[in-house]
């Protein structure tokens, strides 16, 4: 959606002040864990952007609270596991020989909104060193959870997932659905369901100072269901669900471990 189309949409101009407002009534408040994810157009215009959206995070959070974010970089991996799009055979080779490794100040994110962008290079915000899909973090807890991410099980007990999971922490989605929903790959790790596979996935990476093409095993993410199971948490936990709009968007709010041990039920009574 172009900037033009934002405007004619929006019924006023967003502000620190405006969103930080819909954040509170939604239920974020000062010392929270929180990850985010968020589509900035259907919030309406916003005066300031993304740095606008990410300082009324981080004012409500405060100093004790914790802004996390993805900063997914999904092009340092196989590629002949690219379907969006897909690169020719031939090609293959030529890719994993020269692919330059992960940076976490130099590699930007990739297909995940401005938002995270703007985020991650924000003085003080720390990124986790998965080459593939990284975190971001801001405030009391970002060290921790940013520190010592597995280069296997990305998503599972040695991720920052799993670091919100212990923190008791929650999520906000913004204007998206369930199918930007990370902490449902969480999930996906701690779940016993038919068919769950394991996979080896290759990247770029700097070891003792050489880049290397590195070679780690996880599991086949199934993600064409998650907006059925987060249609299902919606219905059947209303009780721990907030929602509501920041800005124009539709807009989820609820603890994080709520949905991950739901999930996990879901995916083992569902996926055949």
């Amino acid at each position: 959606m172009s900037e033009k189309d934002v405007i004619e949409s929006s019924k006023k101009p967003q502000t620190i002040k405006t969103l930080r407002y819909d954040m509170r009534k939604i239920g974020v408040k000062n010392g929270m864990t929180l990850i985010v994810h968020s589509s900035m157009s259907s919030m309406g215009w916003i005066c300031g952007g993304a740095v606008s959206f990410i300082l009324a995070l981080e004012d409500i959070l405060g100093e004790s609270g914790t802004l996390v974010m993805t900063a997914n970089s999904g092009d340092l991996s196989d590629p002949s596991q690219w379907v969006n799009p897909p690169v020719p055979k031939e090609w293959w080779n030529t890719i994993k020989e020269n692919m330059p490794p992960f940076d976490p100040d130099f590699t930007p994110t990739l297909r995940i909104g401005q938002i995270p962008e703007v985020f991650r290079k924000q003085r003080g915000v720390l990124r986790s060193l998965h080459p593939q899909v990284s975190f971001c973090a801001w405030g009391r807890y970002a060290r921790y959870i940013t520190s010592n991410h597995s280069l296997e099980y990305a998503h599972g007990e040695k991720s920052p997932l799993a670091k919100i999971y212990e923190l008791d922490g929650h999520v906000l989605l913004i204007g998206v659905k369930h199918e930007n929903n990370t902490s449902l790959h969480l999930a996906e790790i701690r779940a016993d369901y038919p068919g769950k596979e394991k996979e080896i996935q290759g990247m770029p990476y700097m070891h003792n100072g050489k880049r290397i093409w590195k070679e780690v095993r996880d599991i086949r993410s199934v993600t064409d269901d998650f907006n059925d199971l987060g249609g299902a948490f919606l219905k059947g936990k209303k009780d721990v669900i907030r929602t509501g709009n920041i800005g124009q968007a539709d807009s989820q709010f609820f603890r994080q471990r709520d949905l991950v041990d739901f999930a996990i039920g879901w995916m083992e009574n569902n996926r055949k």
